[in-house]
């Protein structure tokens, strides 16, 4: 079973009978993705991945998504995807669900994103909290809309936050209080159903029930701010590697998977209020550099890659800073970087702070 719960994977589990020596490839291949040698990690993964190793289907995946080591291609991102989900990989399933997704498929992505969303994944709650409340390709369901937000926002995503004050207007007060009990029921589920699918229970991926007899309910118009940038934009997630405890990438399952836009019924854009941002120079980052930049630090993992993901939107240059989650005790350390010195990690910090954002210089 190749699932993992943030970024240990590569040689943690053996599928089958397959002897350790199989996964040296793939941890190998993740060494040098670390230190910035893309196409030897794609080497690396290449014949793991046709072999049928879904770890490596996974990291290949990405290696396509971000067009590291290989020309960005998102339909080759996808079919790796796909393979390693139909191994029950978890990250690969969130990520699939969410790719399908931004390609426009979505009758096939829901129920990638059900399970996903069932398992706690705030992306996939977000999403499938839309396609509920749009009912377009699944059964409209308000209350379940209303609860899948509602989880979505507390995990901190700002526009799951908005849509949820969006949708007070359209859902009756008795109907939002139904979703509000239902989102502690969903909650306090999330952990049994992450523990099931780690210990091999299949995703159901059969279609999503016809739709029946539209209800009459007010047009369900709520303009959803689209979640993520186009696959430009993309973060730079990690492979699953199992090495060092410096402080793991932030995977791609949680914090932001493919590139996704949201389906909601009006996609009329927001005005920008916020003033112009000054001319700074670019950022430059380095492999091995031994700094990085400290954005926060957070009691609970999500609110930290909330955080990343908000950031990300705001400023289109961090797709190409790589994201760390630092666990330190009971809190999980937001960091950023690496920068070849401190000097280059200010010019992040001083972009950081001129949208309000808190930002600390240090050394690895």
């Amino acid at each position: 079973m190749a699932a993992c719960s943030i970024a240990l994977c590569a040689s943690a589990f053996i599928l089958g009978n397959q002897p350790a020596m199989a996964f040296q490839p793939v941890k190998e291949g993740v060494d040098a993705w670390t230190k910035g040698e893309y196409e030897a990690a794609v080497n690396k993964w290449k014949q793991p991945a046709l072999n049928g190793d879904a770890d490596a289907q996974f990291n290949l995946a990405q290696a396509y998504k971000l067009g590291r080591g290989v020309e960005a291609n998102v339909d080759t991102a996808l079919i790796w995807y796909g393979k390693a989900a139909a191994q029950g990989h978890l990250q690969a399933s969130d990520n699939y669900g969410h790719m399908l997704h931004y390609k426009g498929k979505i009758a096939e992505s829901i129920p990638y994103l059900s399970a996903s969303a069932a398992r706690g994944q705030p992306l996939s709650q977000y999403l499938y909290a839309t396609e509920l409340f749009n009912g377009t390709f699944v059964q409209k369901d308000w209350v379940r809309a209303y609860a899948f937000m509602t989880r979505a926002s507390t995990a901190g995503l700002p526009y799951a936050t908005k849509s949820l004050g969006q949708m007070d207007g359209y859902i009756s007060l008795e109907d939002r209080q139904k979703g509000t009990v239902m989102a502690g029921d969903i909650e306090q589920q999330e952990k049994q159903n992450r523990s099931q699918a780690i210990a091999g229970l299949p995703i159901d991926t059969s279609p999503a029930a016809p739709i029946g007899k539209p209800i009459s309910l007010p047009p369900s118009n709520i303009p959803v701010q689209p979640p993520i940038s186009a696959p430009a934009n993309a973060p730079v997630n990690a492979p699953i590697n199992n090495a060092g405890n410096k402080g793991t990438y932030i995977p791609s399952a949680p914090v932001r998977s493919a590139p996704v836009t949201a389906q909601p019924v009006s996609t009329s854009p927001q005005p920008s209020s916020a003033s112009p941002m000054p001319s700074q120079p670019a950022i430059k980052t380095a492999a091995n550099g031994k700094w990085r930049v400290q954005l926060g630090a957070f009691s609970k993992q999500s609110s930290a890659e909330a955080l990343w993901f908000d950031l990300e939107n705001k400023l289109p240059e961090l797709k190409n800073i790589q994201p760390f989650l630092v666990p330190a005790g009971t809190i999980t350390r937001l960091q950023a970087g690496p920068f070849a010195s401190r000097a280059e990690a200010d010019k992040l910090c001083n972009k950081m702070k001129n949208i309000g954002q808190a930002c600390l210089s240090m050394s690895k």
